[in-house]
């Protein structure tokens, strides 16, 4: 239901209310910063719209009619509500409450995103999580989502705020037992006798992005790779030997140190990737969404998403 509202008639309820608390056009226009002939026509457009007067007018006196004293007790009731819901959201800066909607990519959100989330319930009890896990991209205006958390390059769009992270270089990598079983590619012509385990996404394999030394980045894609659309079953694909893959550092991290995974063809390594938080544009963050975004900035600037450079 519309409410009929324009910014033009809330700023006449507020030359209004202002006018009818001061009995005075000239002391409205001197609290409002504007002159008094705006302030009266302000009202008289107020008047116009309501179709009654609110204001006896004379030389002398400025006082309100019976409309006028009826409907300044609504708008003062109105305005004790707005001003009641502010003092509560502004309470809840220090408690924040409510659900908050997250949508992250599969494995990096288990393994990177789940450890900071946990932190902050634990500090906030009122806080919940409704978290989705995914690799497809989504509209978090459409889903209702209030953040999205994603990897790789952003279409640009005037509905949505993005906030980067980080930036995670895309590693290619295999077991060691794979490799020696194998052997080690050291170009894009040897990758193609390898088996390769590739992302898949809307029926189709997602291409790596690969940079040969003092070359320009290429896409490649397997002509007979196994095709997973879940990050973290890859993951287990390629620690199990089924093939060399490419993914974001901070996936393969801990298993590079430990020697579970090897690096392949380092020289042919691509521009890092952005990682960002996204959520719709709107004037402020309410508290609940704001607390999480100022947390994942806070870990960023400490380079827990990678380097910001």
């Amino acid at each position: 239901m519309s409410t009929g509202f324009t910014a033009e008639s809330l700023r006449g309820i507020t030359h209004f209310v202002i006018t009818a608390k001061s009995s005075s056009f000239t002391e409205a226009a001197e609290q409002l910063g504007i002159t008094k002939s705006a302030v009266g026509k302000s009202v008289a457009r107020l008047e116009a719209r309501l179709g009654t007067r609110l204001f006896h007018r004379s030389t002398r006196k400025l006082s309100l009619t019976s409309d006028g004293e009826a409907y300044l007790t609504s708008c003062l009731s109105a305005l004790e509500i707005l001003d009641s819901a502010e003092n509560t959201l502004s309470k809840r800066q220090d408690n924040p409450a409510g659900t908050v909607r997250i949508d992250m990519p599969a494995s990096f959100g288990r393994n990177l995103m789940m450890p900071v989330l946990l932190e902050l319930i634990s500090r906030y009890p009122a806080l919940r999580l409704a978290l989705t896990f995914n690799d497809r991209l989504i509209d978090p205006v459409e889903e209702g989502v209030d953040l999205v958390l994603r990897l790789g390059e952003l279409q640009s769009t005037d509905a949505l705020i993005a906030r980067r992270l980080g930036r995670q270089r895309l590693i290619l990598c295999a077991s060691s037992a794979y490799l020696e079983q194998y052997g080690v590619p050291g170009d894009t012509e040897a990758l193609k006798a390898h088996s390769c385990i590739m992302g898949y996404r809307r029926g189709a394999p997602l291409a790596w992005r690969l940079r040969p030394a003092g070359g320009r980045e290429v896409k490649f894609i397997s002509a007979a790779a196994h095709q997973i659309s879940d990050g973290d079953a890859m993951l287990q694909a390629c620690l199990a030997g089924a093939g060399i893959a490419q993914f974001p550092e901070s996936m393969v991290k801990s298993h590079l140190n430990a020697g579970n995974l090897v690096t392949v063809m380092a020289d042919h390594m691509p521009d890092p990737v952005e990682l960002n938080v996204i959520w719709p544009r709107t004037r402020h963050l309410i508290p609940k969404v704001r607390i999480i975004v100022d947390e994942l900035l806070t870990k960023s600037s400490e380079g827990y998403f990678g380097d910001l450079k």
